[in-house]
């Protein structure tokens, strides 16, 4: 008999987790998994955790900014999208938990990754492109660790082991007017997630090749 892992989507659409398609989910089920999962384990300083959805765009936010040259939007995309698989498997593990859940589970999530990717019609991250990321990733978690969490910037370094500096000001909080480091509600983050979502795909159908 074939093993299956189904999710219903709010859509109505359903997941296999065991042997996913790209046709599997809409774009509101995406957006909404990702606002109703949460960094850190769910912990955080904040009466509300920070959602993956949140931290997406702050991401793609960073790594804009940090770009001597404009970002294509399908690059941007990719940011956005650098986690999509934990909305459609709602669970974000604490990263040095990840060799402790075994094969079985990465191979899960690369499926899961591989996609999303092909849905969103996303290139292979290259090296250097995928350092850039990284760089984005991490200066997002050292920050959301201290200002989120409430860790201590030099536990960031000798506790977390994330070899990246601490912001001061929030990214999100001019583009969104928004109170610095606050976690957003759900129905807020998948609200700003679906927008920030739709404007990227509707660039490139129509082409549009720089920001």
């Amino acid at each position: 008999m074939t093993i299956r892992a189904w999710v219903r989507m709010p859509s109505g659409k359903r997941l296999d987790l065991l042997n996913p398609t790209p046709f599997d989910w809409d774009d509101a089920d995406l957006a909404l998994g990702l606002a109703r999962t949460y960094r850190w384990g769910g912990h955080s300083a904040w009466p509300l955790p920070l959602s993956v959805a949140q931290h997406s765009i702050c991401v793609m936010l960073l790594r804009r900014a940090a770009s001597d040259v404009p970002l294509a939007p399908v690059v941007e995309l990719r940011e956005l999208l650098h986690d999509a698989e934990e909305g459609l498997l709602g669970f974000d593990a604490v990263s040095p938990l990840k060799p402790f859940l075994g094969e079985g589970f990465k191979a899960l999530t690369q499926r899961l990754e591989q996609m999303v990717f092909l849905r969103y019609g996303l290139p292979a991250w290259t090296p250097a492109e995928h350092a850039k990321h990284k760089q984005a990733d991490r200066l997002a978690a050292a920050s959301e660790a201290v200002h989120v969490v409430g860790w201590k910037e030099e536990e960031v370094w000798n506790t977390l082991k994330i070899r990246a500096a601490v912001l001061e000001e929030d990214p999100l909080a001019e583009r969104y007017r928004c109170r610095p480091w606050e976690p957003w509600p759900p129905v807020v983050a998948a609200e700003r997630f679906l927008i920030e979502l739709d404007h990227l795909t509707q660039r490139i159908d129509a082409g549009d090749v720089h920001d």
